[in-house]
Order: structure tokens, then C-alpha cells, then sequence
């Protein structure tokens, strides 16, 4: 007996791609967005093949993500957003429905959505996690779209 496996890969060439970018929190945002596109092209990507949504804010990024998936012109698409806990429930009320609008997005239209939105507890932590001691979230969330366009496109062999 055989063992089968099935995986992405990381490369873009070929690929079609989404970013939906939140314009609240910006400071922190743009340099995700900077990330991802960065990812995308230095994984064989061009330019041409990716498209940028901007939206209000985060609470807006899945609406935006359905109507990019569903268009059918994108293999997957980057999330990029920033939220910081402040003093009242909204942040927890808006990361839970972000995260839910997503996984939703993914299961109605077969497209992946990588979730690249920072939820911190500070400004601190926000800029490390876009781009600096942490890493840039929006940079791996395009590696996961790359991998995830590439390995719903084998799945469907």
C-alpha cells in the first residue's frame, strides 16, 4: 500500500491574488499590507495578479473578502487588519466576528482567506507583529494564501 500525500507550495507564479486591506489602525496596516504583497511577489508573483481592497475597517474585511471570492477572479486572499484591545468589549467583539466572517467566506466559496489581522493588547505589540521584533503577519499570511491557493488547486485534480 501506497501512502498519498497532497500539499501546497509556495509559489506564486500563476496564482491570482486578494488582499483586503482595513484603512483603521493604519500605521500598523499599510505595513501589512506592504508585507504581503512583498511575500507574494518574492514568491514568483507579479504585480498584475494581485488585487487590493481597501475597507473602513476590520469589522468590513469579510464582506469584502465574499465579494472578492466570489468574483472567482482570485486563488486566495490576505486578510490585513489591526486591532487593539482598548477599554470595552469591541475588541473582543470584532476579532470574533472577523474570524468567524472568514472561515465562513472560505467555506461558501471554496477560496482560501489567510488571516493576517494583528489582534494586540497595545500599540507595542502591533508594530512588533507588523514588521518588526515579531515578525510581519501579513507577510506569513500570504505564504499561507500561496500555499493554500496551490493545494485547493491539486485537491481539485
Amino acid at each position: 500500500m501506497s501512502l498519498t500525500r497532497i500539499e501546497g507550495n509556495l509559489s506564486a507564479s500563476g496564482r491570482k491574488f486578494g488582499i483586503v486591506a482595513a484603512r483603521w489602525n493604519e500605521i500598523f496596516t499599510e505595513r501589512l499590507l506592504q508585507g504581503a504583497i512583498d511575500a507574494i511577489l518574492r514568491h514568483g508573483g507579479t504585480e498584475d495578479a494581485i488585487t487590493v481592497v481597501r475597507v473602513p475597517g476590520s469589522f468590513e474585511i469579510p464582506l469584502a473578502c465574499r465579494e472578492l471570492c466570489k468574483t472567482r477572479k482570485v486563488d486566495a486572499v490576505v486578510a490585513v487588519g489591526t486591532l487593539i484591545r482598548g477599554d470595552t468589549s469591541h475588541y473582543e467583539l470584532i476579532a470574533g466576528e472577523l474570524a468567524g466572517g472568514l472561515q465562513r467566506v472560505m467555506f461558501e466559496t471554496g477560496v482560501p482567506v489567510a488571516f493576517g489581522v494583528v489582534t494586540a493588547e497595545n500599540m507595542e505589540q502591533a508594530m512588533a507583529r507588523s514588521g518588526a521584533k515579531a515578525g510581519n503577519k501579513g507577510w506569513e499570511a500570504a505564504q499561507a494564501a500561496i500555499e493554500m491557493a496551490n493545494l485547493v488547486l491539486r485537491l481539485k485534480e
